[in-house]
């Protein structure tokens, strides 16, 4: 119920209650209502460990169009931003110790926007969706906070808050 009182949703959390409890809080009618508030006009933005559960929770991993599979040890990431996208304006390359996160696309009509590279290969690292009338997107780069501190990090956010609530 309380969905609906957003414009846009941050998922920032994998499907355990704490780093001690690992209780899946993402029932199937959480899944669903998460679904029903994006086809009903609600914006979705999926940040890194909001995609480490996926794979296990299908209507989550059907909304957001593919699911974290693992990620290597920490090590310098690179992100790469797509040039014309409104996600990407303003936003330039940058390299940060991160964790690589290897992801499978599901969506194949999903419009990627940014990719991560390192001396593991190079993999989709943002992407958007739309289901109903609502806009899901996804930003894979976040486990450290020099990441998240990064000025083209803090662009991607304020861009794609923006896009998922349709100003972009």
């Amino acid at each position: 119920e309380r969905l609906s009182d957003y414009p846009v949703v941050m998922l920032v959390k994998s499907d355990n209650t704490t780093a001690e409890d690992h209780t899946p809080w993402a029932s199937d009618a959480l899944q669903e209502a998460f679904v029903s508030y994006v086809e009903g006009g609600g914006g979705l933005l999926v940040v890194h460990s909001g995609t480490a559960s996926l794979r296990n929770l299908p209507a989550l991993r059907a909304l957001v169009g593919g699911a974290f599979t693992h990620h290597p040890p920490r090590c310098p990431v690179t992100v790469e931003p797509a040039e014309d996208h409104p996600i990407t304006e303003g936003v330039e390359a940058f390299t940060a110790e991160d964790e690589h996160y290897m992801m499978v696309l599901d969506d194949a009509d999903a419009d990627v926007f940014l990719t991560s590279v390192s001396e593991h290969g190079s993999q989709p690292a943002g992407w958007t969706r739309r289901q109903g009338t609502g806009r899901v997107c996804v930003l894979t780069p976040g486990h450290t906070v020099e990441v998240w501190v990064h000025p083209s990090f803090q662009t991607l956010l304020r861009n794609a808050l923006a896009w998922c609530e349709g100003e972009a």
